[in-house]
């Protein structure tokens, strides 16, 4: 009976042990499109984080979203950014967006979410994207030539 007793002591210890982790095991949010879209909206100084190359970028993107390319290194882009934002990324399938996440919660980040499946399942939900010719910023101050850029689409 006694070993009983401290065998459930030390079960429900473990337990609540455990359950104090969570919080620091989980280092950012994926979410699918549509809640990822309202915690967006609902959020407080938030920056749309696309972390494709911006050849992909150009194609097709999310309304108001900022290109930082994963592949051209992340963590120095990060000493730039407010770790007091919070930042929703995302890439073609939710890859690369999965690795800058872990990226920015290593550089101190700690409100950071994963648009799951990326803009692939983004589109599958028939959320609006905007297509055409995206600008840099030293085309700033120039005409965009050709027809129907920035076009927004389910």
């Amino acid at each position: 009976m006694k070993s009983l007793a401290l065998f459930l002591l030390f079960c429900l210890g473990t337990l609540f042990q455990l359950d104090g982790q969570v919080p620091d095991s989980v280092k950012y949010r994926s979410l699918r499109p549509h809640e990822f879209y309202d915690t967006y909206l609902k959020t407080d100084s938030a920056v749309l984080l696309d972390v494709r190359e911006y050849f992909e970028f150009r194609k097709s993107r999310l309304k108001d979203a900022v290109n930082i390319p994963s592949s051209r290194n992340i963590e120095l882009a990060a000493d730039s950014l407010d770790k007091n934002t919070s930042y929703f990324l995302y890439c073609y399938s939710g890859g690369r967006s999965s690795k800058a996440a872990k990226i920015l919660y290593n550089k101190g980040f700690r409100k950071v979410y994963n648009l799951e499946g990326g803009i692939t399942a983004w589109r599958k939900d028939r959320m609006p994207v905007i297509k055409g010719a995206g600008r840099r910023a030293e085309d700033k101050g120039r005409r965009a030539k050709g027809r129907g850029q920035n076009r927004v689409t389910p």
